[in-house]
């Protein structure tokens, strides 16, 4: 049988690079899809295909998804998301794309706490009335949004956010990429039409992330909560859109309110085995967190 064509986007992101990495060497021929050209040959030399296109500009995609069977949709999280969605799907559709697994969001709905949950609801929508096979993906809180803090951590020995004492079944980003993964290299069809929210093994409370890098790290670490216009502030100060801090601080004061207190199974039932807890993650990147 002949290798199977995915085409990758995000492709230079957190998730979807740990799905490069999963995927190398593992019978599918990968291509990328990457918007800047000085993008391409870092993939290329991987051995990935990187194709220059861009989600938002439709007449760009129709050589990007030539001769692809599966695609791995992750657009950016911006306003612009459910329109780059769209192009996508309709030039998979165009060009006879068997499969679409998508990476949307936590708790995707119409009536979803946060700006990106009801854009991210719109897309998935459309995905599951496309007549294509889907997957769709929605991963909780990365445990990766805390090398956001890994400055204060290294410094002062502090994590400062402000989800109050909210506790948040978080995941390690590379258990979402191997649940990707393990759905695009499936033959069968069992995860047709599958909605999954992989979460990681346990729900946390900062302080008990603080705590956790504390035993790792072998030096003190506390959780300072803060108000919303101080993260808003720190965020702005990096160049973060407006559009991006008022999302940041709805998804803050939703699981401030306990909406993300949960955990599920599904990593385990995808993969076959159990999610990475935060002492994992912590130790495996633990030069990030130290000076």
């Amino acid at each position: 049988m002949a290798p199977r064509n995915l085409l990758i986007t995000g492709a230079t992101g957190t998730v979807s690079g740990a799905l490069l990495d999963q995927l190398s060497g593992r019978g599918i021929r990968l291509r990328a899809l990457v918007r800047d050209p000085a993008k391409a040959e870092p993939l290329q030399r991987r051995g990935v295909d990187a194709v220059v296109a861009d989600l938002g500009d439709p007449r760009s995609l129709p050589a990007a998804f030539d001769g692809v069977d599966d695609l791995w949709l992750l657009t950016p999280n911006d306003p612009r998301s459910p329109e780059h969605s769209m192009n996508a799907i309709w030039a998979a559709r165009q060009s006879g794309v068997e499969r679409v697994v998508r990476l949307s969001a936590v708790g995707a709905a119409v009536d979803a706490p946060t700006r990106s949950g009801r854009l991210h609801a719109l897309s998935d929508h459309e995905l599951e009335v496309s007549g294509l096979r889907w997957t769709i993906l929605r991963p909780h809180w990365f445990m990766q949004n805390l090398f956001n803090e890994a400055g204060d951590i290294a410094e002062h020995g502090v994590v400062r956010l402000n989800l109050a004492d909210g506790r948040v079944g978080m995941i390690d980003a590379r258990d979402i990429a191997e649940c990707a993964a393990a759905v695009l290299l499936d033959e069968t069809s069992r995860h047709d039409g599958r909605i999954y929210t992989p979460t990681g093994p346990r729900s946390l409370s900062l302080r008990e992330v603080a705590e956790a890098a504390e035993g790792e790290l072998r030096r003190p670490v506390r959780y300072e909560p803060v108000g919303d216009a101080d993260v808003e502030r720190r965020l702005s100060g990096f160049g973060v859109p407006d559009w991006t801090v008022g999302m940041v601080t709805e998804y803050a004061r939703a699981y401030a309110s306990g909406w993300g207190d949960f955990i599920t199974g599904d990593v385990e039932e995808i993969t076959g085995r159990p999610a990475r807890g935060v002492e994992r993650f912590i130790a495996d990147h633990r030069e990030a967190f130290v000076r």
